[in-house]
């Protein structure tokens, strides 16, 4: 059982239309839902903090589940806990169409909450069970490129078939023809991988089958509690700790991107189709970016891209309040995405570099558990900062400013964890 993409070329794929279907899903209520909440969904004008509310829950949510997902993947396999968040996931697309009011597409919210949980943890830890540590960015890369094309490509499809359809009947039709299919190709054609971590840490493998050292950190056991771990990744290696706050704080962006862009365009009278095609332009950006950034980190280090991904992404955020227009909304979201390319791979890529092979799935899983939280955090933020102001604006430059901030933190307690490149 050899490691690599090329050895393991088919599974790659499969793993790959995987993630693609994981980022459908979750695209399939980034532009209609909140650009329609007041008129189809029953939110009261400019209720900033009840709009944000089910971001808020969705983040929360998947956070913990990113957590519970990396140590259940860890004792159970890969293969159970992705087909667990497809099932999990087949409700939503109903419960949308038959939402009455808000707490209904929060309730489905955070549903899909435990859904991309489960689903995106494992399409990325599986993928890195099978690749070998000089392709970890070019392997996150590919991962994040596939799932986020599939973010904006949903956007944008769902606008139209609002359009065509009405919002329910659109999100219904594409929910559940994606879902399904997701769901069948899960158990026809993916493979567990957990098999090939046993490889990896097996002391008695041939040379041929040995893979480069890893930035683990010094003196700590191979064989940790899952508390050991949390710790570890959370505050004790300060490392870890400046990849997870930078992690939770970039997810801020995404929230804005969810839950105020649709409405800020909405409301300076963009139609519903623009607002998709601008939104897309986000997404498309950030996943058709990482073809080569993460890659580029496996050739030039990570810890670099990391730092410029905050500042520009947070710089195109900034950039939707200094203009006005279609085309220049288009532009500034395009840069947020380019950010976004530049460090989204790469932070995953640097925590993978630093964990040991026997825990890293329960590492990406708390990685992605205060990324996630971000969600949450980022939400409460920027619905707060609406709130008391009155105006959609301020939330804007509350992220723009966090993104410099956290930048900052990264760029001085972070280093360079490339095996390669240290």
């Amino acid at each position: 059982m050899k490691h690599g993409i090329q050895h393991n070329k088919s599974q790659f794929f499969h793993q790959l239309l995987q993630v693609l279907f994981v980022g459908l899903t979750i695209g399939m209520t980034r532009t209609v839902i909140p650009a329609l909440a007041e008129s189809d969904f029953g939110v009261p004008k400019n209720s900033f903090l009840l709009l944000s509310s089910f971001v808020v829950a969705f983040g929360i949510v998947k956070g913990m589940m990113n957590f519970v997902a990396g140590g259940l993947s860890d004792r159970i396999g890969r293969k159970h806990v992705l087909a667990l968040g497809w099932l999990v996931a087949l409700p939503i697309p109903i419960m949308i169409w038959y939402a009455s009011n808000w707490n209904w597409i929060v309730a489905a919210t955070i549903l899909l909450g435990v859904n991309q949980g489960l689903t995106w943890s494992m399409t990325q830890t599986s993928k890195l069970d099978i690749t070998r540590p000089e392709e970890r960015g070019l392997t996150l890369g590919l991962n994040e490129f596939s799932g986020y094309v599939g973010v904006a490509l949903a956007g944008i499809v769902t606008a139209y078939m609002a359009s065509y359809w009405g919002p329910r009947e659109g999100i219904l039709i594409f929910g559940l023809v994606i879902i399904i299919v997701a769901l069948v190709l899960t158990q026809l054609w993916v493979k567990d991988t957990l098999a090939w971590t046993k490889v990896e840490i097996n002391p008695h493998q041939p040379a041929s089958a040995q893979i480069s050292p890893y930035s683990h950190p010094k003196g700590v056991s191979e064989t940790l509690s899952t508390k050991e771990i949390f710790i570890l990744t959370s505050w004790r290696d300060r490392r870890l700790m400046a990849l997870s706050q930078a992690g939770s704080v970039e997810k801020f962006v995404d929230a804005l991107v969810w839950v105020f862009y649709p409405a800020f365009l909405y409301q300076n009278g963009v139609s519903l189709t623009d607002i998709g095609w601008i939104i897309g332009c986000y997404g498309l950006v950030w996943g058709g970016s990482q073809l080569f950034t993460g890659t580029l980190s496996d050739r030039i280090g990570r810890h670099g891209l990391n730092v410029w991904g905050m500042w520009v992404c947070g710089a195109g955020v900034a950039g939707m309040m200094l203009g006005h227009g279609v085309t220049w909304w288009a532009a500034c979201a395009a840069v947020s995405g380019f950010g976004m390319a530049l460090l989204y791979p790469n932070l995953s890529a640097a925590v993978a570099d630093i964990a040991h092979p026997s825990w890293r799935g329960t590492a990406i899983g708390i990685y992605r558990f205060w990324r996630d939280l971000g969600y949450g955090i980022g939400a409460l933020g920027l619905g707060l900062a609406a709130h008391f102001t009155g105006h959609m604006e301020p939330a804007f430059w509350f992220v723009a400013v966090c993104m410099f901030v956290s930048g900052l933190i990264l760029w001085w307690l972070g280093e360079e964890t490339h095996p390669l490149h240290k």
